[in-house]
């Protein structure tokens, strides 16, 4: 029997990863786009004649009916939503419709259609906030400090909700910072690597950053799509920290990513106080023995070699850049 996935969220960094995955395993992988008078399908673009993309929205309903109905997946990921923390701030209605009530949508959809089917919810470490405990578990009391982590506490205990309430197979995956050289420009991770290759090649000379003092637990995206597949694997759906379970500051991506290409970074970074957050998340740090233990999970790419990877691939993208500029 053919296995078929549908994604929310397939044109972004875990869409393209997690369709890369689950092509690779034989699936017929559907995908959720909103409708726009541009494409923005740039990180799918390799995969696109293999992908069955469908229009709907996550503020919409019936188009997620329809959609679940008509392709009848066994697997649903739902890894759509406004994602960049700040952007919440500033649009805290819009990122509460769409990263929270947007999951009770599609598990709604999915429950009217066919309650058989496996789903998946893209939780976030934001959740823990002002954290009381580390490293965070899946037993950590949540602490959310922007809309941003408030909206997917929502859409996690929602997701539990729905998986006692009417017996769903629902998981939600409470994913560290995961990172690669896919990931949006406007993430710190990117704004850094984006910055060393326009420095490294002579086409800025300053990058602005807020708290380097911040910690995260950085991991790459590829490895962490892994974890979402291996939960709708289990024979009892459950809930998952996914995480390297160790801290990185800013201040240390800043050096790792200016050394790998010679430079010093403290000759080129400023502090920009317009940039801090206006409740700072200060650390967070996940304990993913669950997941180890359970799903055989194990991340294999490591925080030098992420920075490195991300690093190059900016350098080598600039370097197209400014070639294609002097023709």
């Amino acid at each position: 029997m053919k296995r078929i996935a549908l994604i929310t969220g397939i044109t972004g960094q875990d869409g393209a990863y997690l369709s890369e995955l689950l092509l690779s395993k034989g699936y017929e992988v559907h995908g959720i786009v909103r409708r726009s008078s541009t494409d923005s399908f740039e990180r799918i673009a390799h995969l696109r004649e293999k992908l069955r993309l469908h229009q709907a929205d996550l503020h919409d309903q019936l188009s997620l009916v329809n959609i679940i109905r008509d392709v009848a997946p066994r697997e649903v990921y739902n890894l759509a939503a406004q994602s960049f923390v700040p952007t919440s701030w500033g649009q805290p209605l819009l990122t509460g419709d769409v990263t929270a009530l947007g999951v009770t949508r599609v598990l709604e959809a999915i429950r009217f259609v066919d309650p058989t089917i496996r789903f998946y919810q893209a939780s976030s470490s934001e959740m823990f906030g002002k954290v009381v405990e580390s490293p965070q578990r899946e037993s950590t009391p949540f602490w959310p400090r922007s809309p941003y982590g408030v909206s997917k506490v929502y859409g996690h205990w929602i997701t539990v909700n729905y998986r006692e309430s009417y017996g769903m197979f629902a998981c939600s995956g409470i994913l560290f910072n995961h990172e690669s050289p896919l990931r949006g420009k406007e993430f710190v991770t990117r704004k850094v690597t984006d910055a060393v290759a326009r420095i490294k090649l002579g086409v800025q000379e300053k990058l602005k950053l807020g708290n380097l003092d911040a910690r995260r637990d950085w991991g790459f995206a590829g490895d962490y799509v892994r974890a979402m597949w291996l939960m709708l694997q289990q024979p009892e759906p459950d809930d998952y920290v996914v995480a390297m379970g160790e801290m990185h500051s800013v201040r240390d991506l800043v050096e790792t990513a200016f050394g790998h290409v010679g430079l010093d970074y403290t000759k080129h970074v400023e502090t920009d106080p317009t940039l801090l957050r206006p409740a700072e998340v200060n650390e967070l740090c996940g304990d993913a023995t669950k997941a180890r233990a359970k799903l055989g999970w194990q991340p294999e790419v490591r925080f030098p070699q992420l920075v490195a990877m991300m690093v190059d691939a900016d350098v080598e993208r600039v370097r197209r850049e400014i070639e294609f500029q002097k023709l």
